[in-house]
């Protein structure tokens, strides 16, 4: 059983459970219209029964299970007031062994340099989006943060590595 946190509409849920058919997973997000796009996209797939989606926001989301396999998480982190709340959870959450994957975005080193980036990569979306790439991109964390997180929450002996000019790769096995 596997654990996605902060699934949003589902598409990396839905990745990961086509191409592992043996795996359910437990899908998580504060957002009921994340969700139900995400049961939307997913009815009449193979894979319908073996997702969750489930409605909570962290810390303190009910889960059907104490313990995971393994746990996930794309984007969520620089959305998080606390960002120890997803290291927590992890922590909390995952089997001894378990492994660990989050991808996030990283923190350019100013903001024009965030500016650009929009420019590069947003360029023909509409403003909102514009906006909303750059505030995450500024509440984004930085390679050394993300270090001293893991650290304060015993989870030094997973691997952090930027694998873009925006973003970054938190890896290894509880």
């Amino acid at each position: 059983m596997l654990l996605d946190l902060g699934c949003g509409p589902g598409d990396i849920t839905r990745r990961v459970a086509k191409r592992f058919p043996e795996v359910r997973i437990d899908a998580v997000d504060g957002a009921a219209a994340m969700l139900d796009e995400g049961r939307r996209l997913t009815a009449g797939a193979s894979e319908a029964a073996r997702i969750n989606y489930i409605q909570g926001v962290l810390p303190g989301c009910k889960l059907p299970q104490q313990y995971y396999d393994g746990i996930f998480s794309n984007s969520l982190l620089h959305h998080l007031a606390d960002p120890m709340v997803l290291w927590r959870s992890i922590q909390q959450h995952a089997k001894p062994g378990a492994p660990v994957f989050v991808m996030d975005l990283l923190r350019p080193d100013d903001e024009e340099t965030a500016k650009a980036f929009v420019e590069q990569y947003a360029a023909g979306e509409p403003e909102i989006l514009k906006a909303d790439f750059y505030n995450s991109l500024l509440a984004a964390f930085d390679m050394n943060e993300v270090r001293q997180q893991l650290t304060e929450s015993g989870l030094h002996q997973l691997k952090v590595e930027q694998v873009s000019d925006r973003h970054l790769i938190v890896s290894g096995y509880k």
